[in-house]
């Protein structure tokens, strides 16, 4: 996560007393929201009843599961925190929202403390003429590294671009809806991607410009290069909509139950809850 600006020290500092916690419990809280895209968390602190997960919409759960209080000022911190976030200008625009507009949306007043946005974080070196990626592209939804790969995402642009060892390649990114960039190890290793459609390689997407050898990771052996063939031919469809978040809040249960976040009973009663929603 990028340093915070004093205003974002502020702005934590003023969220911890005004929810009387520490500002730790508050950052920790932050860290896991910058994890999950501002739209979810998976979290533990002592102040916050231990291990716990909240997703926007509605699903909240924390260790110590009787205590609503507890509960309940976790909600308040996450939603508080999750529409700070989306009014940062790398913020992700959620799958359900066009790219574009999306921040106007959330900039209209819920997005800081005093009905403006606020800057939490000290802005990265890039995002513009100065940065790695070409200009025309302008500021990414999201951006990382790993290893010897960075990556930023242009959604608004529908553009991907890669940097491998100083080489840098833009790819088209058809209708994919890109969470995260990384480096699948081992022989033929290469750079790929995620999305709604599962992992897939930056290779099968159309090269907009640059080397395309920088689909490689180097020393992989050179993989034959196929045909640009459309996502949504290649690959299976996803489902959308609620029944397939429905799915997807019992997918995740069930990891929290394996675990031993929660207990068999408590993801019994949970999922039957989620399930009635149907």
């Amino acid at each position: 996560m990028q340093p915070l600006t004093p205003e974002g020290q502020r702005t934590v500092s003023d969220l911890s007393q005004r929810y009387f916690v520490s500002t730790d419990a508050v950052m920790t809280l932050l860290q896991a929201l910058v994890n999950g895209n501002g739209t979810m968390a998976q979290f533990y602190h002592p102040e916050l009843g231990g291990g716990g997960q909240w997703m926007q919409g509605g699903m909240t759960m924390i260790g110590d599961m009787f205590n609503s209080g507890l509960k309940a000022k976790v909600e308040g911190l996450c939603a508080e925190l999750s529409n700070l976030l989306a009014s940062q200008p790398f913020a992700p625009a959620p799958a359900s929202y066009p790219a574009q507009g999306w921040q106007q949306q959330q900039q209209g007043g819920s997005g800081g403390l005093g009905g403006s946005p606020v800057s939490l974080f000290v802005p990265a070196s890039g995002g513009g003429s100065g940065s790695w990626w070409p200009g025309e592209l302008g500021a990414p939804s999201s951006s990382g590294s790993q290893n010897n790969i960075r990556y930023a995402v242009f959604p608004g642009a529908r553009r991907l671009a890669v940097d491998v060892d100083g080489r840098v390649s833009v790819y088209d990114t058809l209708d994919h809806q890109i969470g995260g960039v990384s480096q699948q190890q081992g022989s033929g290793s290469s750079v790929t991607f995620s999305s709604q459609y599962g992992v897939v390689g930056v290779q099968s997407l159309p090269l907009v410009s640059g080397d395309a050898a920088a689909q490689q990771a180097p020393g992989a052996a050179p993989a034959p290069a196929p045909a640009p063939v459309p996502a949504q031919a290649a690959l299976p469809r996803a489902s959308s909509g609620p029944e397939a978040d429905i799915f997807s809040a019992i997918e995740r249960l069930a990891d929290l139950r394996q675990k031993g976040i929660i207990t068999e009973q408590e993801f019994a009663a949970k999922k039957a809850d989620l399930l009635s929603r149907l």
